[in-house]
């Protein structure tokens, strides 16, 4: 068995060793055989270091944030981003959670201050915005409407995509929370959307046939299939764990599926692609993988240095978990699904 660490009272109890260790920080993480977590040596983070934007060194110029991660408190470098580079902006703020992000803890508010913590920051963005941009925005439920307020106060909301989480806590009193919302929004009624690009690859379970032949549907070595409009409610993303390439300890990570989506949509090939809340780096190295550019901020420096790792990995391995061949595949649709742990 592999050895693990157990919490007993205010102690770490090492499984398969001997001794006792008071505090996790003394705990080293000890990773499975399969664990594919990204980590980093002390001479990888000295060299990515060296790739990071400062808030010190930041010039308001696109060449000069065009693929970089910008490592600084977005309020900090709001007023230095350009005007008009940003063709998607994609947006996953902390959530209105009790949250633990490292080096900055949230705490929930009420609606009404989660509303204004909303407005503090989202308005010195909207001059990086082309008048073709589109917007995403991901929230939980609970702050779903505050989202929406706030965007049809900018913008021309479109639609509201739920998806399907795999991972939340039951509840005996209530309903498991298991679903995420993403809210779509144009800067105006000239925007980018390719539906091609993000059509669905089905299993088909009553096979038609007209005139003998398959209609709306083939038949694959993996299967039969039919390919289908995408919908607003998504339910083949898995949320990052340990047997997956792209997996870190980020708290809250996005798997790059679900951006990948969102990129190919509403972004042609060469378009700018902004987060301003980075994390590590999932909408960079989905945008990169995807033929974009990509600019990413993001206050945490191990969260920005865990982001130049992927990104560098992504110069040689464009693969994304779940989309192959141009098309997204459902969850345990072939053999590389979701579940398999492979790319």
């Amino acid at each position: 068995m592999c050895p693990f660490y157990q919490k007993q009272g205010n102690l770490y109890t090492f499984s398969g060793g001997t001794g006792k260790i008071s505090g996790m920080e003394k705990a080293k993480k000890i990773r499975a055989p399969g664990n594919r977590t990204l980590v980093l040596t002390e001479n990888e983070k000295a060299e990515y270091k060296k790739k990071l934007i400062y808030a010190e060194n930041l010039i308001p110029d696109t060449a000069c944030i065009q693929n970089k991660i910008i490592c600084a408190d977005l309020s900090s470098v709001s007023d230095k981003l350009p005007e008009a580079f940003v063709d998607l902006l994609i947006i996953d703020p902390p959530y209105n959670l009790n949250k633990d992000f490292g080096d900055f803890k949230f705490s929930r508010q009420s609606d009404e201050g989660y509303f204004e913590y909303l407005k503090s920051w989202f308005p010195p963005l909207l001059k990086t915005l082309k008048k073709t941009a589109s917007i995403y925005i991901c929230c939980d439920w609970k702050n779903s409407c505050c989202v929406y307020n706030l965007l049809k106060e900018f913008f021309i909301v479109r639609n509201r995509i739920t998806w399907q989480r795999e991972k939340g806590r039951g509840s005996k009193r209530n309903w498991k929370n298991s679903c995420e919302d993403i809210w779509f929004a144009t800067v105006s009624k000239d925007y980018y959307f390719n539906v091609d690009a993000v059509k669905q690859r089905r299993k088909v379970l009553a096979p038609y046939r007209q005139d003998g032949q398959p209609k709306d549907w083939e038949e694959t070595a993996d299967g039969k299939f039919r390919m289908t409009h995408p919908g607003n409610f998504w339910d083949d993303i898995s949320v990052p764990y340990w047997s997956m390439r792209e997996n870190t300890d980020h708290p809250t990570q996005k798997s790059e599926k679900l951006l990948a989506k969102l990129i190919l949509a509403s972004s042609p090939e060469g378009a700018m692609v902004f987060d301003p809340f980075a994390g590590s780096g999932s909408t960079a190295v989905a945008a990169k993988k995807l033929g974009r550019n990509f600019c990413g901020i993001e206050m945490n420096e191990e969260y920005c240095l865990w982001a130049q790792k992927r990104l560098y990995t992504a110069e040689s391995d464009k693969t994304i978990q779940g989309y192959s061949d141009g098309v997204f595949w459902e969850r345990n649709s072939r053999g590389t699904g979701e579940n398999s742990g492979c790319p």
